[in-house]
């Protein structure tokens, strides 16, 4: 039977926990219907303790592993949350006031062109105040799940196209519809172990 090594499409159910002390709260799941798909190894920015603690594991085990903020998605930085001028968000001359507001999380691109998602924190006069910390930063968080399927991984998957936002979508088994929504990468992107 095969087992996750680099180079293997992996198909997982899980759900991941946030841990407090003896309380945890479920923050995300991924089910048989919309598992976790990913090549192995060749995914970029998964958690190094996230790809240690799969690797080596076949078809039909288990697991069940906690993982600490420095050994996920480290401490909440104030370096991360930042003033962006409101023109930024005008579309046609107006302010998107459909998107930005407060709570809502929005994708935007680095100077690098790297895609982030930011939190709107308040929207003021001139500024929009962003923290881009990942929503888990600071957090416990504790991983249940399966392994469904690992198999070799075929040319197409270990190189997905990209589509026009940008993203392969591996994460939602390449459903365009189901992840993206033309501006960026929408919330199933694979926000889990990144």
């Amino acid at each position: 039977m095969e087992t996750i090594t680099p180079g293997k499409y992996v198909e997982l159910t899980y759900e991941v926990f946030v841990v407090d002390g003896d309380s945890r709260s479920s923050m995300m799941q991924f089910t048989d219907e919309k598992p976790d798909r990913f090549v192995f190894g060749v995914e970029q920015g998964m958690l190094p303790e996230f790809s240690k603690r799969l690797q080596g594991l076949k078809k039909g085990d288990s697991f069940d592993f906690t993982l600490t903020p420095d050994q996920a998605f480290g401490e909440h930085d104030d370096k991360y949350v930042m003033e962006i001028d409101k023109s930024t968000f005008y579309v046609d001359g107006e302010f998107d006031d459909k998107q930005v507001f407060v709570g809502n999380a929005i994708q935007m691109m680095t100077d690098d062109g790297y895609r982030v998602q930011g939190i709107v924190l308040n929207v003021g006069d001139d500024k929009v105040s962003m923290d881009f910390n990942h929503p888990l930063a600071g957090e416990t968080v504790q991983y249940v799940g399966s392994v469904k399927l690992v198999r070799d991984a075929t040319v197409e998957e270990v190189n997905p196209p990209k589509h026009e936002c940008g993203c392969g979508c591996d994460h939602c088994g390449g459903d365009h519809d189901d992840c993206c929504d033309g501006d960026g990468c929408g919330d199933g992107c694979g926000e889990c172990h990144k």
